[in-house]
């Protein structure tokens, strides 16, 4: 076996290895180890897949594999493509029978044929995911590399084994791929591959936005994420598939006056983030955090470009986008969209005199988020003036630490109040209604304002004097009561 793959094989590897090879030699059925399982090996990245690729009964190599283990792992099987998949250990298997594809216009499902080991690697989607290594007695580890997979990923390349068009047109996800690809390993996509993803852009329109938004996910949780959406964008993958980003890109000029690239800031504010977080929600919130500029974008005289209330149109805009991307209708959705409306909240407090209400008002409204508000608000102080950069982040630090310091005394986050709405109903023997709502506000707002302490005396006491004033009555006096 080549020494690059063979020395890196743990030793459970070694053996699932080893019993795969006997059963293919017993069954008479060719076998190879093959795919991104080789690719990871051959560059030392972590793997948790086995995939191989036999001459014969995929189906029937796995049940007698199967029954080589103990306790005997389940085999699950799907005999339309010919393919299974058994669990040994902390290891997927997939078995699937060597084979050719044949694709309709309007489909990524293959037509299936039987074919021969060079068939499927043919068929893999890039020349690195398309080496092999023999698994069968006669010739034990050799590897197999008919469209040398092993120099582009000494080169760090990304290349279809194939003519690109045909690759790419058959199944329009390898383009995201291909770009998911060259993100996480940090490898080029070579050119004449890269030209062909351009032309085969719209071909992208058949691919179900569910599939699309999970290698967008995995993009967006490489190191460097930036990378991926470049390509995208230069590619117009991104056009097609997230229209509203692109409009963020260009930089207009009026009397000698233009605003940054906040396509580009984005991209950087992306990078700033995953630095700090690998929380996918948090770098979705990174990259809609301007969606709305477009909207709101505005040249006045004396100042310059101002993009004014950007914050809320942006926010109003995530619903519609989740919705297209198929994302989560969820507390996901309502996390990004508030990540995205109070993102400008935290920055403004260090160009002015911060005061304690501000700060309280900021730790009640971002409540358990506020940490990840700050990671994000962070990672948006951009710009080529590395002086300013430091200012800023010298300020956003002092910011930060009133925060916490005023959280240790006032306890504000995630806030639930001294005096609730049955103490309130209680108290005066009323029922829900207008009064409620009106001595809820006033004590919550003396608070934040710093008038009381937040402690239930004070707001007790506050509630008697606010449903005076409101030509209330008291019937129980729940203080007395307790004591």
């Amino acid at each position: 076996m080549d020494q690059s793959v063979w020395l890196t094989l743990t030793e459970a590897e070694k053996k699932i290895l080893s019993v795969i090879s006997e059963v293919g030699h017993t069954t008479h059925i060719p076998v190879y180890a093959i795919g991104g399982y080789i690719r990871d090996k051959i560059i030392g990245r972590p793997s948790s897949d086995i995939d191989v690729v036999c001459i014969g009964d995929a189906i029937r190599l796995a049940e007698e594999v199967a029954n080589r283990f103990h306790p005997k792992p389940t085999v699950n099987f799907y005999s339309r493509f010919g393919t299974a998949m058994i669990q040994h250990g902390d290891w997927n298997i997939e078995f699937v029978g060597a084979r050719r594809e044949s694709y309709k216009h309007d489909s990524r499902k293959p037509i299936v044929f039987s074919g021969t080991l060079e068939d499927d690697q043919l068929r893999r989607d890039f020349t690195i995911n398309a080496i092999s290594i023999s698994l069968n007695v006669e010739n034990y580890g050799d590897l197999i590399d008919p469209f040398n997979g092993l120099e582009d990923i000494r080169n760090k390349t990304i290349r279809t084994p194939g003519n690109p068009d045909i690759t790419f047109s058959d199944d329009p996800l390898r383009m995201l791929r291909a770009v998911r690809f060259a993100a996480q390993l940090n490898y080029n996509i070579e050119l004449q591959t890269l030209e062909s993803i351009a032309r085969c852009a719209e071909r992208i329109r058949i691919i179900s936005k569910e599939r699309i938004t999970a290698e967008l996910d995995k993009i967006l949780m490489c190191i460097k994420p930036s990378i991926g959406f470049d390509l995208l964008f230069r590619t117009g993958l991104l056009e097609i598939i997230l229209p509203d980003l692109c409009q963020l890109h260009g930089v207009e000029y009026q009397e000698g006056k233009g605003h940054k690239d906040n396509f580009y800031h984005t991209l950087q504010v992306v990078d700033n983030l995953a630095l700090k977080s690998d929380n996918l929600m948090l770098r979705w919130a990174a990259v809609l955090h301007d969606i709305g500029k477009p909207q709101t974008k505005k040249f006045e005289k004396g100042t310059g470009w101002t993009f004014h209330g950007h914050d809320a149109v942006g926010a109003a805009m995530v619903p519609r986008i989740f919705k297209m991307m198929r994302m989560p209708l969820d507390h996901k959705l309502k996390y990004v969209q508030k990540l995205v409306r109070m993102h400008l909240r935290p920055i403004a407090l260090t160009q002015e005199e911060i005061t304690d209400s501000a700060l309280r008002r900021l730790l009640f409204d971002a409540g358990e988020d506020l940490e990840d508000l700050l990671l994000l608000c962070e990672a948006d102080i951009t710009s080529k003036n590395i002086t300013k950069v430091n200012r800023y982040l010298n300020n956003y630090g002092k910011v930060r630490q009133k925060l916490y310091e005023l959280e240790e005394r006032d306890r504000i986050r995630n806030w639930q109040p001294p005096v609730d709405g049955e103490d309130i109903m209680r108290t005066f023997n009323i029922g829900p209604g207008r009064e409620v709502g009106l001595i809820k506000t006033h004590i919550r707002e003396a608070i934040l304002e710093g008038q009381i302490a937040n402690e239930r005396s004070a707001a007790y006491q506050l509630m008697l004097e606010k449903g005076q004033q409101l030509g209330l009555t008291v019937v129980m006096n729940l203080e007395a009561n307790t004591l």
